[in-house]
């Protein structure tokens, strides 16, 4: 019984006393550059990934045309390209983030996938809306509009597809963007009557 008690008191008060005199005494990795705590990855990304795949919209309500990726180019170039980058101009501190800020017009070790073209359209939808915590991925829901948030998830799924030339033009930061408020980025988003957003978990 004695020995049972000891266990509890150590469970119960030691343990936790000490992780806290680690977390205040022991140098825990908190700054970019340092090396991530052990399963770090793991229990970050198991929670988030079932999150979106509960969330994510399964029907988008936007079409995959010039008119969406030159509005979602515009968007782009306003609120993203500063830790993502510009089509063929890498960000300049996207990469000393910590997790690093995807480059977004980059091809990586996957064939012809540049950057998140590989991923769900309703997952990058997601990301955009929702942001991702400790990560420094900003949410964009009551910055920009459903709309917006759409035309630029549309643009990003489509990266590693030809793109008309004025969207070019504005991802290289060759032609000004729009503010997000501009004609072109805040067009209205008509969606058919009785449309309801389909999401992989429920239906909203």
């Amino acid at each position: 019984m004695g020995r049972v008690l000891v266990g509890m008191l150590i469970g119960i008060v030691l343990v936790p006393a000490t992780a806290l005199m680690y977390l205040k005494y022991g140098r825990p990795p908190v700054a970019a550059a340092d090396a991530p705590f052990p399963l770090e990855k793991f229990v970050a990304d198991v929670p988030l990934k079932a999150r979106i795949e509960f969330e994510q919209v399964t029907k988008p309500p936007v079409k995959s045309d010039e008119d969406t990726f030159v509005a979602g180019a515009h968007i782009y170039a306003q609120e993203c390209a500063v830790c993502h980058g510009y089509h063929g101009q890498a960000s300049r501190f996207g990469m000393k983030m910590y997790p690093t800020a995807t480059p977004l017009w980059e091809k990586h070790g996957k064939g012809d996938v540049v950057g998140v073209s590989d991923d769900p359209l309703g997952e990058t939808y997601w990301k955009v809306e929702n942001g991702i915590r400790l990560s420094g991925m900003p949410g964009f829901k009551g910055i920009l509009t459903p709309a917006q948030m759409w035309q630029v998830s549309m643009l990003l799924a489509n990266a590693n597809k030809p793109l008309p030339p004025e969207a070019v033009q504005i991802l290289r930061g060759e032609a000004p963007a729009a503010g997000v408020q501009g004609e072109a980025a805040a067009a209205a988003l008509k969606l058919p009557a009785g449309y309801k957003v389909e999401v992989s978990g429920s239906a909203k």
